[in-house]
């Protein structure tokens, strides 16, 4: 029902991946956009952003037209089929079969493809079996003969020249060594089987062969050379085996280039094949990407359409080859088709870095009108409080979501029966429970959130050994601020672990997964913390793991002076905190007397101070702020007390404000500035300045969150 929410141009009858491909989701022909360089595209967008929903969606609406099909390079099925022949098999080899696979029973214009280029290298590789007899060999060349037997679609002539050379030299090989020990890694039955090989070919098949693999590293145009060599350097450690995969995903690429490059395929094909990798940045994708890029950026050229995912805006460090990201041609949906494209010409030549190869599709947060539409999509059909109560909902899922397409469709599900009364915190719709079409139990929204943006895609680079405290590190982490706040908080949860991460490590794990980052919070996705501000205070009875980190980082900053930081002085950041955990009076009482005579300096601590989220429970802040619950104290003291929780509500950003607390606003410092203290005719301005801001729903003092929610709004 959603799978297209965000993409609409991108995926309609002119849109880029119908002009990619080369076919429409109706069927229609398109004019395929660039030449033969094509680019890698790589969707970026962190957890929720909906990549793989993009990938679903092109494959769904055009796999019927263009043979295109989708790997995830995430699932640990590769690795589980390579596990019992390690040394004739790996992740990487199993997931290329696998699409091979499914490319030969293709059924649409044009009809299967046969793999003989990739079934030569899959044959040699064969050799490396456990137990060294003709008949595991045997066993093992077999699971790859499908991939050359010809299929009953056939092109014109395309494959003829193979004339089953290929499966006739392997068991040919087979009968020979039947029954035969071979010894360690088969190097008899590899020599027998080169010879059969090269025996039965005819010339046009020599000559494919020594195309491709006569340029085999140290194959000096020999393609008998280049296939040992190949066998050998998969079973010879990791970086030469790199070099092994890449040139079977390349020979994969060649068998789907001669099948539209020949007669039969210029006259019955149409449009390009697709690979498309889901979670790409797992090692299994970035090891797909890097030899595709790699053949390409050393003159390789082949049609198929590569697009995969990156969890980091600069596609990750791969691309980069361990130097500063340089410019990457990208595009967002609302751009339209980028009409033109062109390899990035670096001056180190085919040693340069990878990215010059690669075109990046922004994932989009969705616009207001958008998110407005989706949410009033899903609510459709439910028993509704009236208009007030939908704007309310649509309210929250705006503001907890920031625009994040997978947070907005789960929590507008969630919250679509929920009773959401008018003054409430958005945090409260994180309660509402999530209802499962296939029976199972319903959870809260939180938990499922978590569970999907936290736990199903942890850091590729996170250890093992953290794995299992990971989402209650970042639980903790939701209420630090800066990467000092951060480590007090990491050194005291990771009390007597071996293996310890730090607030750098953290931060970059949390980039390199495609979390934003904020100067003024250590969390940096307003919504991602919401989600984990509201797991800490439910973590214990009452709040109590809430009140200990901040009684943690209060007392800290009572103690000493930080070094920079997100806060002007430690006495600041520890009032924050104070602020949060039972210290409201204790927090009027310092701004009362601090006041005077520094009314601009003290604006600035009012709004760090303020800037904290609300805990668990009844939220009084409004009435407080309007003078409606008493509180003792001369009249600065009531009146600083009115204008703190005032701040705080507006900069929390959690509840509406709008145009009464706007008014609130202006009244309360109007009010100060009448009083009979230094400086207090400074604060009339400020008074203009916050109520507009808050009239209009903008953040008092602005952050990169802010900025974030600002797209999504």
């Amino acid at each position: 029902m959603y799978e297209d929410l965000g993409f609409e141009k991108l995926l309609d009858d002119d849109g880029f991946f119908a002009h990619l491909l080369g076919r429409s989701p109706s069927g229609a022909e398109r004019k395929p956009l660039y030449g033969p360089d094509l680019p890698v595209v790589l969707l970026t967008g962190g957890p929720g952003m909906g990549k793989g929903r993009l990938l679903r969606a092109v494959h769904n609406r055009l796999a019927r037209h263009v043979p295109v099909i989708r790997l995830d390079c995430a699932s640990p099925d590769y690795a589980d089929r390579a596990r019992p022949e390690p040394g004739a098999r790996s992740a990487l080899t199993e997931a290329l079969v696998e699409a091979a696979l499914l490319l030969h029973t293709w059924r649409g214009t044009g009809g299967a493809f046969t793999f003989p280029r990739f079934f030569a290298g899959l044959a040699v590789i064969a050799t490396g079996v456990a137990g060294g007899t003709g008949g595991t060999i045997g066993t093992e060349v077999e699971r790859y003969e499908e991939l050359i037997q010809q299929p009953r679609l056939r092109g014109l002539g395309a494959r003829d020249f193979w004339r089953g050379a290929l499966l006739g030299a392997v068991r040919k090989m087979l009968e020979v060594l039947a029954g035969q020990t071979l010894g360690p890694y088969g190097a008899a039955a590899l020599t027998a089987l080169l010879d059969a090989l090269f025996e039965r070919i005819t010339p046009r098949a020599e000559e494919e062969l020594t195309r491709i693999y006569g340029e085999y590293p140290g194959a000096a145009g020999q393609p008998k050379h280049g296939l040992r060599k190949l066998a050998e350097d998969f079973r010879a450690g990791p970086e030469r085996r790199q070099d092994a995969e890449r040139f079977l995903f390349r020979a994969l690429r060649e068998d789907l280039e001669a099948a539209y490059g020949s007669l039969g395929g210029w006259l019955g094909r149409v449009g390009r094949p697709g690979l498309l990798l889901d979670h790409a940045e797992e090692p299994l994708g970035e090891r797909l990407l890097r030899a595709v890029l790699t053949d390409r950026r050393a003159g390789q050229r082949d049609r198929v359409v590569i697009v995969g995912t990156a969890r980091r805006a600069d596609g990750g460090d791969f691309l980069h080859g361990g130097l500063p990201p340089r410019e990457v041609a990208a595009f967002l949906p609302a751009d339209g088709v980028p009409a033109t494209w062109s390899r990035r010409r670096d001056p180190e030549g085919d040693r340069g870095p990878l990215s010059a190869g690669v075109l990046m599709l922004r994932m989009p947060f969705l616009t207001g009108d958008q998110l407005r539409r989706a949410t009033e999509r899903i609510q459709l059909g439910a028993e509704r409080e009236g208009g007030t109560h939908r704007r309310r909902i649509s309210a929250a899922v705006a503001q907890l979501s920031g625009g994040r397409p997978h947070m907005v469709i789960r929590l507008a599900t969630a919250a679509a029966d929920h009773l959401m009364e008018t003054d409430a915190n958005d945090r409260a719709i994180l309660d509402a429970k999530l209802h499962h079409p296939d029976g199972a139990p319903e959870r809260p929204v939180t938990d499922v959130l978590l569970q999907e943006l936290i736990l199903d895609q942890l850091p590729v680079r996170l250890r093992n050994e953290h794995h299992d405290q990971w989402l209650d590190l970042l639980t903790h982490l939701s209420v630090a601020h800066d990467p000092e706040c951060a480590d007090v908080l990491l050194r005291h949860h990771q009390a007597g672990r071996v293996h310890r991460l730090t607030a750098h490590q953290v931060a970059e794990l949390l980039r390199d997964t495609g979390w934003p980052s904020c100067g003024r919070h250590f969390i940096g996705d307003f919504g991602l913390r919401q989600l984990l501000v509201h797991r800490l205070y439910g973590l214990e009875r009452d709040g109590a793991a809430w009140y200990s980190d901040h009684h943690l980082l209060r007392d800290h900053y009572a103690a000493s002076e930080p070094s920079g930081g997100a806060f002007h002085s430690a006495t600041t950041h520890r009032m924050n905190h104070h602020l949060v955990s039972g210290g409201v009076d204790d927090v009027v009482r310092h701004l009362a007397a601090t006041l005077p005579a520094r009314p601009r300096r003290w604006c600035e601590e009012l709004l760090e101070i303020a800037q904290a989220p609300y805990p668990g429970g009844a939220d009084e802040r409004r009435e407080r702020a309007q003078g409606r619950v008493p509180v003792d104290g001369p009249p600065l003291c009531r009146t600083v007390d009115q204008l703190l929780h005032a701040v705080w509500l507006c900069e929390e950003r959690t509840r509406p404000t709008g145009g009464e607390m706007a008014s609130t606003l202006e009244q309360l410092l109007r009010d100060l500035s009448n009083m009979d203290f230094d400086g207090a005719g400074e604060l009339g301005p400020t008074a203009t300045e916050w109520s507009q801001l808050a009239a209009n729903e903008q953040p008092l003092l602005r952050c990169d969150c802010t900025d974030q929610l600002g797209r999504g709004r």
